[in-house]
């Protein structure tokens, strides 16, 4: 496996690989499980399997969030040598954001106002600017994406359309635990009594779904108050929106053929999840 510090040295390394697709996940880093099926796929479906390995921190809206985010690059460079990786981008932040350098943005309407995007302004606008020079750089073929961040993948979809580019984006299902807790990088910041009471997010989100031909009020005053009987938790959000628009549903209307969004805070730790109805 190619590790590239400099775009310079990922030019390098690309030109120096065969010719053939490639597939692409692009990382945080703190990689687990749900990161390793995302390369499975990109390593089974593509010529060339490349991943990049940055903290951005232009999509933190929380100078906590940013300093408390976990970097592991041995650890990641392991899972990404057992998955059959060719190419890893780690880049510095100097690297990626050159002082003076202006970066290209883009403007994803009312896909980045509504949950994430409201709680968390600018977010999706740091997750467009990195993932726009990662696809520049790359040219990846295929780009594969979680979908526990259901909403990143509707504005990564978006962000391809406005840079007129050919790659296709590929959403893959959430990866579980086995008490269904959803896999995520920040699991591992939960003390052990969080972790033990954790996996109540995903249990309440499939009861819910018994309740898929009723309201969404009524299915919403289930899910908060199943939330709320956790002392241990705090719910940020729980909102159905459709599928496409992400926009809400409206709350006398069934919450069948929409998605069940949620964010719940254990101590300092946020995690998410998501369901379809």
């Amino acid at each position: 496996m190619i590790v590239c510090k400099t775009k310079k040295e990922l030019a390098q390394a690309l030109s120096s690989l065969p010719k053939g697709s490639i597939g692409f996940v692009p990382t945080m880093g703190a990689l687990h499980q749900g990161h390793a099926s995302l390369f499975k796929r990109a390593r089974a479906e593509n010529d060339i399997f490349a991943a990049s390995v940055f903290v951005n921190p232009i999509q933190f809206n929380n100078p906590d969030d940013l300093k408390n985010y976990p970097r592991n690059f041995e650890a990641d460079r392991k899972l990404l040598e057992q998955n059959g990786c060719d190419l890893v981008f780690a880049p510095s932040e100097e690297e990626m954001y050159p002082q003076g350098e202006a970066v290209k943005s883009y403007s994803f309407g009312a896909l980045e106002t509504v949950m994430e995007g409201a709680q968390r302004p600018g977010h999706f606008k740091g997750v467009g600017v990195v993932v726009g020079l990662l696809f520049e750089l790359i040219k990846p073929d295929n780009a594969y994406f979680g979908e526990k961040d259901f909403q990143q993948v509707a504005v990564i979809q978006d962000l391809v359309r406005q840079m007129g580019i050919h790659t296709r984006i590929v959403p893959c299902p959430i990866q579980r635990a086995e008490d269904g807790l959803a896999l995520s990088s920040r699991n591992a910041l939960l003390t052990p009594r969080h972790r033990a009471l954790a996996p109540e997010i995903y249990a309440t989100l499939k009861k819910s779904t018994q309740m898929a031909n009723q309201t969404c009020r009524e299915l919403k005053d289930f899910v908060c108050a199943q939330i709320a009987a956790v002392p241990e938790m705090e719910l940020e959000y729980f909102e159905i929106a459709r599928p496409d628009s992400l926009q809400s549903v409206p709350d006398t209307e069934p919450a069948a053929g929409n998605v069940g969004f949620i964010v719940v805070w254990m101590g300092k730790v946020r995690l998410i999840d998501n369901i379809r109805y």
